[in-house]
């Protein structure tokens, strides 16, 4: 039996819903944690994908392309370390929710999905429901580039082309959901992605022999890797495996920064160059203030100009990273100059690389 769902605001549950008719997005009602001590990270089965960490998955590890593993570097030019993301499956960590979420859809026998996004959850939602046999409908603004809809459309799912913005692509997207067109495998609603981009926190724990970071900086757009962040990181210290939780700093893209700008930073003009955090409204935006403040975290925002630079030094040193993978290291900068990280590189620190230069 598949596992049921929560609204955290209402307290109602349900077998299958993409929303609370609250309007609250679901949590799944209860969710695993292994017994015992955690085990060798030489122990987990790269092959399994993020089925490897299955004692913490509330969904069962039904499909996969080989996501998560990604390799963890030191960053020197940075002082900090840097994963991977960006060499998944189809180029982002979008991948271990796409794993998780089309899993789900099997368990439930869904025969097709549909998705909203401004590129990378689409390429991967589109591989993954390619992979299990699944149709795919994935709603995209009518900018996205050529390549990322390229991407969509060779794995046989329809890129369905919306004019206007991300909001008015995802408004879209829902209409068709409720006309009963498909089951709606969202990166920002459904429970089922948060559970698959959890294992970017314990994977990272386990490649560092079970030590927390002092601090991850991460991209915030839907908070789909920040949160996963955080769950990952809060279900080892639940299961006992770590004693503590790194502080969570956010970086948003300028124009686009309900969280930072909530928080007294200034939000000025308009960061059109890191489109895939380019979100005003984040579904989930009480579970990321809350994860902000447990943690001692914060979140900014950063210009265009500041993610161009960052992504001009990425590319000069070898990581191949689209503009959005660069937010992170671009507040990283700010938040040593700002003080909120030691400027002088004591701090342990850890920033994902999240999507690769299609």
């Amino acid at each position: 039996m598949s596992a049921s769902l929560i609204c955290p605001r209402c307290g109602e549950t349900f077998d299958d819903r993409w929303r609370c008719p609250c309007g609250a997005p679901l949590e799944f009602a209860t969710t695993p944690l292994p017994t015992g001590p955690p085990p060798a990270f030489a122990s987990f089965d790269s092959r399994r994908g993020i089925g490897a960490f299955d004692d913490f998955l509330p969904v069962p590890p039904l499909v996969t392309l080989g996501e998560g593993f990604t390799p963890l570097l030191d960053a020197p030019d940075w002082d900090a370390s840097f994963k991977l993301e960006y060499v998944s499956p189809t180029g982002s960590f979008k991948d271990r929710g796409a794993a998780a979420v089309i899993s789900r859809a099997l368990e439930l026998g869904v025969d097709r999905v549909i998705e909203d996004s401004s590129g990378n959850a689409g390429a991967a939602i589109a591989a993954y429901a390619a992979r299990a046999g699944l149709d795919a409908d994935i709603y995209v603004p009518a900018s996205v580039t050529a390549a990322k809809r390229r991407a969509i459309e060779a794995t046989g799912a329809t890129a369905v082309q919306v004019e206007g913005d991300r909001e008015a692509v995802a408004a879209a997207c829902r209409q068709a959901v409720q006309d009963g067109e498909g089951w709606y495998a969202s990166h920002a609603w459904n429970p089922a992605f948060f559970a698959g981009t959890a294992t970017f926190g314990i994977e990272l724990a386990a490649q560092r022999d079970w030590s927390v970071p002092d601090a991850l900086v991460l991209p915030l757009g839907h908070g789909t890797l920040f949160l996963g962040a955080y769950r990952g990181f809060r279900a080892l210290r639940d299961a006992g495996w770590t004693d503590a939780m790194p502080r969570l700093l956010a970086v948003q893209a300028a124009g686009y920064a309900p969280v930072a700008t909530a928080r007294g930073d200034g939000d000025d003009g308009s960061n059109d160059l890191a489109d895939g955090i380019q979100i005003r409204d984040p579904v989930r935006r009480d579970a990321i203030d809350a994860a902000i403040d447990e943690t001692d975290g914060d979140a900014i925002s950063v210009s265009a100009d500041a993610v161009a630079r960052a992504r001009d030094d990425l590319q000069r040193r070898g990581f191949q990273v689209e503009p959005t993978a660069a937010a992170a290291p671009a507040g990283l900068r700010i938040y040593r100059e700002r003080g909120v990280l030691d400027a002088d590189a004591d701090a342990d620190v850890v920033l994902p690389l999240t999507g690769d230069a299609k």
